[in-house]
């Protein structure tokens, strides 16, 4: 096991860091070990020193907290902090339509606003991207950025693309999302299979509409809803 030792030049002690370092600058384990002292402090200054064979005798506090490692050299200082990470992965499948499921989202439109959603999301900082829809609504399935809620990142993609669309055609100006959205955790081992149900959604409404696909995703997840306040 190897123990990193803090020294530092202590007056009151008597022990200078110099006596520790041979001629190429690198601490001298053996002179170490022959002056059978060492000196360690906490982040608060507190102190103890110990010789080999000896309880510690602890200066300044009964019980020190936990330790920062410190090099001090003749010539520099090196502090050594833990670097704490926040990981998150959560994958979200986000459903909304247009106002009153109005049909704005034509063949020529909606590849369009399908890349800016898109980019929308890259630009909030998820990892990936899909978008599928028709012409009256879309669905995304992307990942949730570490600083962003669920309802932040929706409000951004909702309000940025609806200001978009109305600069590109005079004849859009009315163009608005609905105020709901429906969104689903995604298992990664469902990755796939959700991927292709979005990118297969033309052939899906063939038959059915977004309100009858709705009310079945909303019943496969489980999630309890008045029919009153889904549609807007």
């Amino acid at each position: 096991m190897i123990q990193i030792c803090l020294l530092s030049f202590i007056s009151g002690f008597g022990i200078r860091i110099s006596n520790f370092f041979n001629e190429e600058g690198l601490l001298d384990l053996m002179s170490m070990s022959r002056a059978r002292v060492r000196h360690i402090f906490s982040a608060k200054g507190a102190a103890f020193t110990s010789s080999l064979g000896r309880r510690p005798r602890i200066r300044g506090i009964r019980n020190p907290p936990a330790l920062k490692a410190r090099f001090s050299s003749p010539s520099s200082g090196i502090i050594i902090r833990s670097m704490p990470q926040s990981l998150s992965k959560v994958i979200l499948h986000i459903i909304f339509s247009t106002k009153n499921r109005e049909p704005w989202l034509d063949y020529d439109m909606r590849p369009r606003m399908h890349a800016y959603l898109a980019t929308i999301c890259r630009d909030l900082g998820t990892e990936f991207v899909c978008v599928g829809g028709v012409t009256d609504h879309v669905h995304i399935v992307t990942t949730l950025p570490r600083t962003l809620s669920q309802a932040e990142l929706i409000e951004q993609i909702e309000k940025i693309s609806s200001k978009w669309i109305k600069t590109i055609d005079t004849l859009i100006i009315g163009f608005l999302w609905q105020r709901g959205y429906g969104a689903f955790s995604v298992s990664p081992s469902q990755l796939d299979a959700v991927l292709q149900y979005v990118e297969t959604q033309q052939e899906h409404h063939r038959t059915r509409t977004f309100q009858e696909e709705f009310r079945d995703l909303l019943r496969r997840h489980g999630v309890n809803f008045d029919e009153r306040y889904v549609w807007d």
